[in-house]
Formats: C-alpha cells, structure tokens, sequence
C-alpha cells in the first residue's frame, strides 16, 4: 500500500522509490502501476519505470514458470530459436493467462522469421495486457519485415503512446513514413 500510496507523490524521489518496490517486487497484474510512470514528469522515474516494468512482467507470481521463462531467454539469446519457442509453449501451458510467456514466445517466432506465428502471439499478448509496448513494437517490426508500413506505423505509434520514452521509433516512424 505505500508503494502504490509513493508511485503518486508529489517528491520524484517517492516515486522513484515505489517504482523500484514493485520491480523488485512486483508481479505482470502490477504493471499497469509502472505503465502509468513512463509517462512521469521526472525523467529518473520514467527510465527506471522502464526497466520496472520489464522485471514486473516477467514474474508470473509462480517460481518454475518464471525460471523456464528465464531458461527460454537464455535459449533465445543463444539463437536456439526452436529450444527458445518449445520453453515459451510450456510457459503458456502452465500459465496461459500470463502475457510475457506469449510476448517472448512471439519474439522467438519472429528471430526465427515464422512472422505469421509471431503476429498470432502477439495477439495474445494484447488479449491479456492491451500495455503492452514491447509487442506494439514487435506488431511494426513484423509489419516492416512484411513491407505493410502503414500498419506498422501505426503499432509504433500505439507503443509510443504506451511508452513515449522509445525515441528510436519516432525516427522509424519518420523514415516509414518517407517511403
């Protein structure tokens, strides 16, 4: 409750100090909290609102789900995109309401290029958190890859109205828009 209660003072450093509570702390259903701070008048709470957020999202409120979440990153990382995408299913059969195991299974599809699957999981993604930013983006980074910038302009413009700290894609956005 004083974090929720510090995420609204007036003092940033309040602020500041309830957004690192819930991205130690915090679970994906708090991320709407965080989402609310990328949008802060402080410049410190907005960029450590951004990395919160991320850490809330990935916690599931259930510890094997998000070590396999962690394991399939890893994977990910190491593009062993098929292992990734095999660990991301078993994320989201354990836990189908939780949107980052769709949101990083999505991610996989699309560095193994399966667009097609990557958009239906981005899909799912937006079913469960409308927020999210990270698959906006994703949303126009598949749409430029399948030469549809008007939607993809349109997915970045929806992330930034999530996330107006992504600054890189209003230069994306400027660059579609000239084609």
């Amino acid at each position: 409750a004083a974090a929720v209660k510090a995420l609204e003072d007036a003092d940033a450093h309040l602020r500041v100090a309830g957004v690192v509570y819930f991205g130690r702390n915090g679970l994906a259903a708090d991320g709407p909290l965080l989402v609310k701070r990328l949008s802060d008048e402080d410049p410190i709470v907005r960029e450590v609102a951004g990395q919160a957020v991320w850490l809330a999202w990935s916690r599931s409120g259930d510890a094997e789900t998000d070590r396999l979440l962690e394991s399939g990153v890893v994977e990910m990382s190491a593009a062993r995109y098929p292992q990734a995408i095999g660990i991301f299913s078993k994320v989201i059969a354990r836990k189908p309401d939780f949107a980052e195991g769709w949101n990083k299974r999505a991610t996989a599809y699309f560095l193994a290029g399966d667009l097609r699957k990557s958009l239906a999981d981005c899909n799912e993604v937006m079913k469960r958190n409308p927020q999210h930013f990270g698959a906006l983006s994703g949303y126009g980074q598949i749409y430029v890859r399948l030469e549809e910038y008007d939607k993809a302009i349109e997915y970045f413009r929806r992330a930034l109205a999530v996330n107006p700290n992504l600054t890189d894609l209003e230069t994306i956005i400027l660059k579609l828009e000239a084609l």
